[in-house]
């Protein structure tokens, strides 16, 4: 196995653009000393509100923070909400030329109520309807200049209106007749849209609804033998290589939470135990999976390596509270303080 920390040197020249879904998370933070007398609900006596980017934009905040050059492609409404984001990402080095404002939407916005640190309730504002055919066109123009800027393109997909009309099939078509590496954050209901990308990094219920999909598609009953839950390792690794081989995929990263990671490639398969030392929250922590992973492969990595390096990120993230990123200093301690990488 190639050295992990010398991939991760190599970051910093890698180009991104990533297409998706753009969403601010909001925190709201405060303490909790009684009920309220209206209902049966505790009282957060608030004290501090956080704005960060999240969805694909929390995507775009981890691929900087590695120190690749990152352009931001998405539909965002014309309010203070985007105000807040914008602001956000070019303060921290990313480019939004690839922003659309469309008229009558809303930028989406998921408020999260903490009360010492627990998560009490989320709040979600956001408009899920396709984006009108004027913005469709001027967001595929853009994504098409940033594709040619791009050694890779991540696709962020949400289900929240962005990928309609045909929109991912003909973004998905563009870079692949460029040779760009293509990575995506599955939603089922675009399933066979993913068709000859590079990777996707479903997590288990993702990875258990296209083996679902497919059952539904499967004349001869060949996908009979999965249990929905995806509940043991030999039904993880059977329904891994069933989604490489319909999809013709390079690599198939599942993401298992606290059971770590499953590799699969056309050469073999590879489960990978999490490395997290503490687990506080697990919001974003598919975001950063794939930019690793992604970043990996810019770096001339094997899949396993990236994987490998993937799986490292995401256990840094989890230790901290809210949507989180990790830096290449931070990611080389960790690697540093892990004693041997072993396979299962």
């Amino acid at each position: 196995m190639k050295d992990l920390t010398k991939i991760i040197t190599k970051f910093a020249k890698a180009r991104v653009l990533v297409i998706g879904d753009l969403i601010l998370d909001e925190y709201i933070w405060g303490d909790v000393e009684r009920i309220s007398p209206e209902a049966p609900v505790p009282v957060v006596w608030a004290k501090k509100r956080t704005f960060v980017p999240g969805g694909a934009a929390n995507v775009a905040s981890n691929l900087r923070s590695l120190g690749a050059q990152v352009t931001l492609a998405g539909v965002v409404g014309k309010d203070v909400h985007r105000d807040i984001m914008l602001k956000d990402l070019a303060g921290r080095g990313i480019s939004t030329q690839a922003v659309i404002e469309e008229a009558g939407r809303v930028t989406t916005l998921k408020s999260r109520i903490f009360a010492r640190h627990q998560q009490v309730v989320r709040v979600d504002w956001e408009h899920v309807d396709p984006i009108g055919g004027p913005a469709r066109e001027r967001l595929l123009s853009a994504c098409a200049k940033g594709i040619k800027k791009s050694d890779a393109v991540i696709i962020e997909d949400y289900g929240k209106g962005i990928f309609t009309n045909g929109l991912l099939a003909e973004v998905i078509a563009l870079a692949r007749s460029q040779g760009k590496i293509i990575a995506v954050d599955p939603k089922e209901d675009n399933f066979e849209s993913y068709q000859g990308v590079t990777a996707i990094t479903p997590n288990r219920k993702e990875a258990q609804n296209a083996i679902r999909y497919l059952k539904m598609k499967d004349d001869r009953n060949e996908f009979k033998i999965y249990h929905d839950g995806l509940a043991s390792a030999a039904d993880v690794k059977k329904a891994g290589y069933a989604i490489l081989r319909h999809l013709n995929l390079t690599s198939l990263l599942i993401t298992l939470g606290e059971q770590g990671m499953w590799l699969f490639t056309k050469d073999g398969d590879v489960h990978i135990p999490t490395v997290a030392q503490e687990v506080f929250d697990v919001s974003g922590a598919g975001d950063t999976v794939i930019a690793t992973f992604t970043l990996g492969l810019c770096a001339d990595a094997p899949a396993r390596e990236a994987a490998h390096i993937a799986n490292f990120a995401a256990g840094i993230v989890v230790g901290k509270v809210g949507t989180a990123t990790t830096t290449r200093s931070e990611l080389i301690e960790r690697i540093k303080q892990f004693h041997g990488i072993k396979d299962r």
